[in-house]
């Protein structure tokens, strides 16, 4: 657990300094600040209004107090000293589930009608142990901040792009043409993919430390191991209709058609290793 943790701010660490490396790269200390304020911005904005945007995406509807999902979740964070968070059901076949909220008062755990039918009552409180884990360690906030920076670093390099196309980039293109072009090359190109790539690190690494503190609170790795396995065979032949791309981090599992895509460039971490490594702790 100690070691994920460290991981995972080692890697926002890298991820700031990208951040200001390229605020500097096109202006200076005033390019920093610019761009240190638009992380700020954004990660307010992000940080006070994602839950209420993510649950009206999937048209997610509260349970009430009497529901099994409601009880399994009220369990578990007893367990875990957290306060009750809200919990919701969201219409589709694909069996998947996901954690939001800004902060342990203010959260939500949300579940597919499809995981309901699914799962027995020992893989669904797996899975759930595994979402309160993500409120638990704030993992919300940790990667809506990263994914708010890697935002911010690739818009900064396409703008930073058409100004160098178009003559800009602070300079003459007669007497600095061979500079701008290799800042071009470097803000445009190579930035932006270092930070998605970072980004991607922080997202896995947090999934790993999710499935080792959900199977510790509930004392049943095997539950949860088992639970992933039918996801990810489920999901393979039933993805979810609709929702945006960009939410698939939230969610246990990759809740999209993931053809093509190899685990370098995945939000999640291979499902064969999650499942190995809890086995592990069996």
């Amino acid at each position: 657990m100690i070691k994920n943790q460290l991981k995972t701010f080692v890697l926002i660490a890298v991820l700031t300094a990208l951040l200001l490396f390229v605020g500097q790269l096109i202006g200076g200390y005033t390019g920093l600040i610019i761009g240190g304020a638009f992380a700020l911005l954004m990660n307010f904005i992000t940080y006070f209004f994602s839950d209420k945007i993510v649950l009206a995406l999937y048209h997610a509807k509260e349970v009430p107090k009497d529901h099994e999902v409601y009880k399994l979740v009220h369990e578990i964070v007893q367990l875990s000293n957290l306060p009750m968070p809200r919990v919701y059901t969201v219409p589709s076949t694909s069996p998947n589930a996901f954690a939001t909220g800004r902060n342990p008062k203010h959260a939500a755990i949300a579940c597919t009608e499809g995981i309901l039918k699914l799962l027995s009552k020992d893989e669904l409180r797996g899975v759930l142990a595994h979402e309160v884990s993500h409120i638990k360690n704030r993992d919300i906030l940790i990667t809506t901040i990263a994914a708010t920076i890697a935002g911010v670093i690739s818009y900064i390099a396409n703008m930073a792009g058409w100004a160098a196309m178009f003559g800009g980039f602070g300079g003459n293109r007669d007497n600095n043409g061979g500079n701008n072009l290799v800042r071009l090359l470097v803000l445009a190109i190579i930035t932006p993919i270092i930070a998605m790539l970072l980004q991607l690190a922080i997202s896995r690494s947090r999934e790993y430390l999710a499935d080792e503190t959900g199977a510790k609170t509930i004392h049943n790795p095997i539950a949860l191991a088992h639970a992933l396995e039918k996801i990810h065979h489920n999901v393979a032949r039933n993805p979810m209709r609709f929702g945006n791309e960009s939410t698939a981090s939230l969610f246990i599992a990759n809740p999209f058609s993931a053809k093509g895509m190899i685990h370098l460039l995945s939000t999640h971490p291979p499902m064969e290793e999650r499942v190995k490594r809890l086995k592990k702790m069996a």
